[in-house]
């Protein structure tokens, strides 16, 4: 049997997934914490499937205003890796890490773009390195390209990539705690139904 879309993952298989991404952010925290030479933790709270519309009422609504992150993934695993950082986390970081606060998303200057870039992504490719130590899959990573946006927006992007595949999306709920201090964030897993397909089969996970 074969996956047509994201309703057809079982508890079993939602497990899984939530395990690979317990894993790929505990590697994320510790690249992070390594290459800035600060303590960095993430924490995860929930992950679960959404559909989009859903998803978005979950990240604030539609026109809550967040610094999104994108980075497309290939190879064996196909698809995308989404952060969405709030005002208060992407504050938080810049201040840490060169000095300067931001009353709104909206001051962000190149600087502190391609300093959540960079971030983004450490972090994306220590997720992936993670699944693939597990599976022996390659997944190659794309540079990040970043707005500051609503999430209405900012969502429409996987919204049409799976328009014909799935209305769901894997939404993890992150708390980042740099240097004692917590902000809220978001980082969204998005592979395409056959990807999924090729993860589980290398786990040893019926379909």
């Amino acid at each position: 049997m074969s996956l047509k879309n994201y309703d057809g993952l079982s508890d079993v298989h939602l497990d899984v997934l939530k395990e690979i991404c317990n894993i790929g952010s505990g590697n994320a925290a510790s690249s992070l914490s390594t290459m800035f030479g600060i303590s960095i933790n993430i924490e995860i709270p929930g992950i679960d499937l959404y559909e989009i519309n859903d998803a978005i009422e979950k990240l604030g609504g539609a026109e809550t205003v967040k610094a999104g992150l994108l980075l497309p993934i290939t190879t064996d695993l196909n698809g995308m890796i989404m952060f969405l950082f709030t005002y208060d986390f992407a504050n938080l970081l810049i201040k840490t890490l060169i000095g300067t606060e931001l009353n709104s998303l909206d001051e962000i200057d190149e600087m502190g773009l391609s300093m959540l870039n960079e971030v983004s992504n450490i972090a994306a490719a220590a997720f992936i390195n993670a699944i693939a130590s597990m599976t022996g899959m390659t997944i190659n990573l794309s540079p990040p390209s970043s707005t500051v946006d609503m999430v209405g927006a900012i969502m429409n992007v996987p919204a049409v990539y799976f328009a014909n595949v799935s209305d769901k999306i894997l939404l993890m709920e992150n708390h980042f705690d740099c240097e004692g201090l917590q902000a809220p964030a978001n980082i969204l897993l998005i592979p395409d139904i056959e990807s999924l397909e090729r993860l589980m089969t290398r786990l040893s996970i019926e379909i």
